[in-house]
């Protein structure tokens, strides 16, 4: 080696020292609590330089000659090095892929989102086919009540409300009108429309009223006169199953009559159903 590369050599160890030397010169805690224990036991004197230099030459390896695999460096040994370049492993991750485990528990549903805009309208789709004929239905219920009734008999008052009774039968549907009573009985609840005509008793006074169970509801009413005249009276009612309509002639002090004879037929009572009650 030249006198040029002892020079460098010599520059870097002196570096190395300088660095090295504080971390070098402490000493560690253990290791001066030992030395204090140990007392005034005499330490062994360091090696001069000639032992160094032999020790330093007896584990030096010669030029030439491979590094063992646990021998320490340092950057004074004299000759240049090279540390041979060690191959990192390559690991094949695909082998070290386990199997498949088990399908987990359902968690728990989470939070709804929010509601979306609607969207715009999709196309019309394609005619679908003609189903099948569904089951017959049940058989259309009609209702239907109605009645008409006549007198032919003349009727006066006297002290107590009498019920007009009629003899004649127009129309009698399902018999719902007692010709016994004179009494309309509703077995079809809905509404209603009756009509009363009477012929008057000249000099006589005209007093009846259309009675809806024991609730008088419209009047029939004639005042005196020279000559007698034909009277009338009509409404609507709603009737409940079971309701009654009838005429009654009012009690008075004065007389109080309707004319009817054998060859014709005066009185006349008449109603029948508009409208069920189940319908809309």
């Amino acid at each position: 080696m030249g006198s040029r590369g002892q020079g460098l050599l010599l520059a870097c160890c002196l570096l190395l020292a300088f660095a090295c030397g504080p971390v070098l010169s402490r000493v560690p805690h253990d290791q001066r609590e030992q030395q204090e224990w140990e007392g005034n036991e005499e330490l062994p004197s360091p090696p001069d330089h000639a032992e160094r230099a032999e020790q330093h030459e007896r584990y030096s390896p010669s030029r030439g000659e491979g590094l063992p695999a646990s021998q320490c460096l340092r950057c004074c040994d004299p000759g240049t090095f090279m540390y041979p370049a060690t191959a990192v492993p390559q690991i094949n991750i695909t082998i070290l892929k386990g199997e498949k485990g088990d399908r987990g528990d359902r968690g728990l549903q989470g939070k709804y989102g929010k509601t979306g805009s609607a969207g715009a309208r999709g196309h019309t789709g394609p005619k679908g086919q003609k189903g099948s004929m569904g089951a017959p239905g049940e058989r259309c219920k009609s209702h239907y009540a109605a009645f008409s009734v006549g007198r032919k008999k003349p009727m006066h008052s006297n002290h107590y409300y009498q019920t007009v009774i009629f003899d004649t039968e127009f129309v009698n549907l399902y018999g719902h009108f007692n010709m016994f009573t004179g009494k309309f009985y509703c077995y079809v609840p809905g509404i209603y429309f009756f009509s009363l005509n009477v012929h008057t008793w000249n000099q006589k006074e005209t007093y009846l009223h259309v009675m809806k169970n024991e609730e008088e509801v419209v009047i029939l009413f004639a005042q005196v006169g020279d000559r007698s005249i034909m009277q009338s009276q009509s409404l609507m009612l709603e009737l409940q199953e079971q309701d009654q309509v009838w005429v009654r002639l009012y009690k008075g002090e004065r007389e109080n009559a309707i004319f009817s004879d054998e060859l014709d037929t005066y009185i006349i009572f008449s109603g029948y159903l508009v409208k069920h009650a189940s319908e809309p």
